[in-house]
């Protein structure tokens, strides 16, 4: 193993290695590296049109200022923050499609990674040095990189799975002292309350589990607080999930594989949640191209997979992730998790929303109430879950299983758990659209 201390160098070192036309790849997350992208900015008057690659960024850096941007770097993401929402009228960020399960090897097929920079926690005696909120990306990145950086930090929680590279593996640390990034706990509303229990209804002991963050998430999670002996196969570990395996519903006892273990491919919550993880047995952190995989998902039966979504028209067509063109998020995993619940012996899928919502009209200014079902997406809406994929649509209204329907029978059945005020005008427009006769 190579001796730690020859790799170390300072982030102005790191920061000197980057030329113009550059593609770095940062970890996702809570896996940024803090120091790296704290000081990019002072490199901005050296270098043009150096991408930064990244995922769910959540480390703030004066790099992400329009007066850097506009020359010096561009922003690639496979996941929106609001940051990123922002900074879209710049022209100098976009969005990269993608099913999370295939992110980086279709981003290494596509353009190669000159450096990849992370944050991990610091290596043990066995040489190993992990990623620091999980491996979505990260590892599949970094084996086809030119440069390997890691910053580590004692603060940083060691993780076990497939979340790590051999220190030989990496070109140099830089040393750091800073903690994970926390993200609040959403408390749920009375909407969450409501569509939390339709879902949890249909949620049975010995169920295996694909849960998000969020008002409704969270109402989930509560509402499960009853249950016995289930599993966690996620895409993301969450407070909420923390939570039930805490009380002991959660034991993973029945599951097929990794039995007793919570999968999941990376973390994001509170200091709380990161402390429960750290060098902990009963949870496993691992790839994303394997934990996201439908044909792995579906090897657990019972998988059930919750996901949220902003608009979903007549036919089931789910938008998750945009405002007519204006990309706000990902698709993330839920296509993955979904197909994957589905193939799953007894498995099912869940896509939640409000039946309506409050948004301000753009040519008055003035705050309206709209259906978030629909009789068709809004022009450029990305289709984060194709029709021929979803399976049960849950609003406050109800729930309903468009598995095998007809587009006849979904319009009825997703017209039946809008919101009241909008079945009539839904009802004509299926008619218009020649949903039925």
């Amino acid at each position: 193993m190579t001796d730690y201390r020859n790799k170390r160098i300072s982030v102005e070192q790191a920061l000197a290695m980057v030329q113009s036309g550059d593609n770095i790849t940062v970890g996702m997350a809570g896996a940024e590296p803090v120091e790296f992208l704290g000081k990019l900015h002072t490199i901005a008057d050296r270098v043009t049109d150096v991408t930064i690659s990244s995922c769910l960024n959540t480390a703030p850096g004066e790099y992400l200022n329009e007066q850097y941007l506009q020359k010096a770097f561009l922003l690639d993401s496979w996941f929106f923050s609001p940051t990123l929402r922002k900074l879209q009228h710049t022209g100098r960020v976009s969005y990269i499609p993608n099913h999370l399960h295939l992110a980086g090897f279709k981003r290494n097929f596509h353009r190669k990674t000159n450096i990849f920079i992370a944050s991990a926690s610091l290596p043990l005696e066995d040489g190993k040095i992990r990623f620091s909120c999980g491996n979505v990306y990260e590892e599949e990145i970094a084996r086809q990189a030119d440069i390997v950086i890691l910053e580590v930090s004692p603060n940083i929680p060691y993780m076990l799975g497939d979340n790590y590279l051999d220190l030989d593996e990496v070109d140099y640390i830089i040393e750091a002292d800073y903690f994970l990034p926390t993200i609040p706990d959403v408390s749920p509303s009375e909407k969450d309350e409501i569509i939390g229990k339709y879902i949890a209804e249909r949620i049975h002991d010995g169920d295996c589990i694909q849960i998000g963050i969020g008002g409704i998430p969270n109402a989930v999670c509560e509402q499960l607080a009853g249950k016995k002996d289930l599993g966690v196969h996620t895409e993301m570990m969450t407070t909420g999930i923390m939570k039930l395996i805490r009380l002991g519903v959660i034991n993973g006892s029945k599951k097929q594989i990794n039995k007793g273990k919570a999968v999941c491919a990376f973390a994001l919550g509170n200091q709380e949640m990161y402390e429960f993880m750290h060098n902990n047995p009963d949870i496993l952190v691992s790839r994303g191209s394997w934990v996201n995989a439908p044909y792995v998902i579906a090897q657990n039966k019972n998988q059930v997979s919750i996901n949220t979504s902003i608009e979903v028209d007549l036919t089931g067509q789910c938008c998750s992730e945009s405002v007519g063109n204006m990309q706000i998020s990902g698709t993330g995993g839920q296509s993955d998790t979904a197909v994957g619940a589905q193939r799953s012996e007894n498995g099912r899928s869940f896509i939640a929303l409000y039946s309506a919502a409050a948004v301000k009209n753009r040519e008055t200014g003035e705050v309206e109430e709209v259906s978030k079902i629909v009789p068709t997406l809004r022009p450029g809406a990305a289709v984060s879950l194709s029709r021929n994929d979803v399976d049960h649509v849950v609003t406050e209204y109800g729930c309903v299983s468009l598995r095998g329907t007809t587009i006849r029978e979904r319009a009825e059945l997703l017209i039946s758990i809008a919101h009241p005020k909008f079945r009539e005008y839904l009802t004509q427009e299926a008619a218009k659209l020649l949903y039925w006769l």
